[in-house]
């Protein structure tokens, strides 16, 4: 895994990890990486610091410095989990009855409240062209069972 600090011609910088140079390469020459926070595909690898590690064993990484893919690292995923949270908060976590759910609820058929859940493509697109308020989450609900 390699790790590159990129920026985008919005002058917006981002750092993300690769398998190899070979798969960035690759990635980037078919316009796969993009901001995160404008989107724009037209992106350069910037200046870096290597991270060079003594020797095995010997090596100390401070706690705030050691990666971790549970904490946000940019304002734009500290942003996004505080969203998740709030409508993780606030909403009914229906799973993959969505569809069915939204619809009775914009027929009457039930209760009116704020759901979520998950939908297949045809099932949101119906959705949509019946006149059913619905939106795509910027994040994968966490599956909540029994």
């Amino acid at each position: 895994m390699i790790k590159y600090a990129l920026k985008c011609t919005d002058d917006h910088s981002f750092e993300s990890w690769f398998q190899s140079a070979d798969s960035f390469e690759k990635l980037l020459s078919t316009s796969m990486v993009a901001c995160p926070i404008c989107g724009n595909t037209d992106v350069k690898k910037s200046l870096m610091a290597p991270r060079v590690r003594p020797a095995r064993g010997q090596a100390v990484i401070p706690e705030d410095e050691k990666p971790s893919l549970s904490n946000p690292a940019s304002e734009a995923e500290t942003a996004l989990a505080k969203v998740k949270a709030e409508i993780e908060a606030n909403s009914d976590y229906v799973g993959m009855n969505f569809a069915q759910e939204a619809r009775a609820i914009h027929e009457g058929e039930a209760p009116a409240r704020a759901i979520y859940g998950e939908a297949k493509p045809e099932e949101a697109k119906s959705l949509i062209e019946d006149g059913v308020p619905v939106a795509p989450l910027p994040f994968t609900p966490n599956r909540k069972t029994n």
